[in-house]
């Protein structure tokens, strides 16, 4: 009989153990949930102006540059700062954009040609493959 009420006081200390492990788990929980919206809501904040601040980060308009062909290709609002291999090596390149533009002969922005302000363009250079826009 002993054993027998030994063994119910521990399922009993075990159960009770169980409902306070389990009601402390529940305040930790709803303590925290104000915690997490709010974090949640600081990082969409952080993610919106990040955003938009990367947008901002572009040229407006076009590097537009032709083949010894004539053919003509295009870049459309590029990014400041990040090297571009262009489609061909370009016989003509013109910054059509609102910033300057570097323009390399490696496909890599390595061996800088000349610098193009907006609206400038150049041509027979020996045929380019990179462009940076400089922002």
């Amino acid at each position: 009989m002993k054993d027998r009420t030994r063994q119910l006081a521990g399922d009993h200390l075990e159960a009770e153990l169980r409902i306070r492990e389990k009601d402390l788990y529940m305040r930790f929980r709803h303590a925290t949930a104000p915690i997490a919206r709010i974090s949640l809501a600081v990082g969409t904040a952080v993610v919106l102006v990040t955003g938009l601040a990367t947008n901002a980060q572009a040229a407006t308009g076009t590097i537009q540059y032709f083949d010894v062909n004539g053919q003509e290709f295009r870049i459309t609002n590029p990014p400041d700062n990040v090297c571009l291999t262009m489609q061909v090596r370009a016989d003509q390149i013109n910054n059509e954009t609102n910033k300057t533009v570097n323009v390399y002969l490696g496909t890599a922005c390595n061996t800088f040609v000349t610098s193009l302000d907006p609206g400038r363009g150049v041509s027979h250079v020996g045929g380019p493959q990179s462009v940076r826009v400089i922002g």
